[in-house]
């Protein structure tokens, strides 16, 4: 389960994401779509903090993942992530 609440996130003074609030069940499949630059690739990478959001909160099978006491390489170790491109890294 992964509950969104409220996540915003910005960078300087350009807001990428505003006020998003989301619920995801267990096997629940979601699909993210929009233009190039709406915030798509922002938007899950806070969801595994790789950007920590500005405001709201993330929490990941009732662990709230945006409070700073969580150690995030454990729930890393529950999440998958693919990236966009797949040359990500140089050496491979």
């Amino acid at each position: 389960m992964i509950d969104v609440k409220n996540l915003s996130k910005s960078f300087g003074d350009h807001l990428v994401l505003n006020d998003i609030s989301q619920h995801i069940d267990p096997g629940e499949k979601v699909v993210i779509i929009g233009p190039s630059g709406s915030g798509k690739s922002t938007f899950l990478r806070c969801l595994n903090l790789l950007e920590i959001p500005t405001q709201g909160t993330i929490t990941f099978q009732g662990t709230v993942i945006t409070d700073p006491k969580v150690k995030i390489d454990q729930v890393r170790q529950q999440m998958g992530m693919v990236f966009q491109h797949f040359n990500l890294f140089p050496n491979m």
